[in-house]
């Protein structure tokens, strides 16, 4: 991967060229592009040190995809992870025993994890948000404070303050029954994504290379962050583009 940074400008023209046309997307500092996310990647040539990974990978456990097979051999798949992801700064939402083979497998501990919970009726009602190579700001995003009746909490309620963000986030997942749920098979809660990007420090443009239906770029619109997202999927794409339009209220294609 080379070692170039093509820097992204806030409008709606492309800011990054290359030799191969891949169906892409623009708008304002959201860019998806549609293609296999290691040959986006390398023709992109960015600056990765600029730059924070933040996804929710597949999880190579047979979900049924339309584009891509989720069981590979297990080495062949954290090799794939290691070499999508490196050693960069990087945000990887899986289930705890994958997050300590990833982790043994690229060399690096976590800065920090999250618990991401959930009551629904799987086997497993939790997995972990690691941060590698960077530390997130839990002061940067508040939640509501518990026990709301202690005289304590209940004076700072009143002064209109909140609680910093929490290591243990109890989050449903998104249903059938959910209004945000689109046509993908593993679609990932908004407010997962808005926590994680709200917490992490500013000034890097933040790359989802499994963009999926596009919840990581609805974040990161959120909070004014530069995003490139990749998704392989023609179908997923076009769920992605349109909720970053729906979620922008403007449509500008330059594919």
């Amino acid at each position: 991967m080379t070692n170039r940074i093509t820097e992204l400008e806030p409008s709606t023209e492309p800011a990054i060229s290359y030799s191969t046309c891949y169906p892409q997307f623009f708008l304002g500092d959201i860019q998806i592009y549609n293609g296999n996310n290691i040959d986006v990647l390398q023709n992109l040539g960015l600056d990765l040190s600029k730059c924070i990974f933040v996804s929710d990978p597949p999880f190579n456990i047979g979900y049924h995809y339309d584009q891509y097979n989720d069981k590979m051999n297990e080495d062949d798949y954290y090799n794939w992870l290691a070499y999508i992801f490196g050693t960069q700064k990087q945000v990887i939402i899986h289930y705890p025993e994958y997050l300590y083979k990833h982790s043994f497998n690229i060399g690096l501990f976590p800065d920090k994890v999250v618990s991401w919970v959930y009551n629904s009726n799987t086997g497993k009602q939790h997995r972990d948000i690691a941060f590698f190579g960077v530390k997130p700001d839990f002061r940067k995003v508040g939640q509501d404070y518990k026990n709301p009746t202690d005289k304590r909490i209940a004076k700072r309620i009143a002064d209109g303050k909140t609680a910093r963000l929490y290591d243990w986030w109890e989050i449903n997942q998104v249903k059938n029954v959910s209004a945000e749920k689109t046509a993908h098979p593993c679609q990932m809660p908004l407010k997962v994504m808005e926590n994680i990007i709200g917490v992490l420090p500013d000034d890097y443009i933040i790359i989802d290379p499994f963009l999926g239906s596009g919840t990581t770029a609805l974040a990161c619109q959120k909070y004014n962050r530069k995003f490139i997202g990749i998704e392989l999927d023609p179908k997923y794409f076009e769920i992605a583009k349109q909720r970053i339009f729906n979620s922008a209220g403007l449509f500008q294609n330059c594919g």
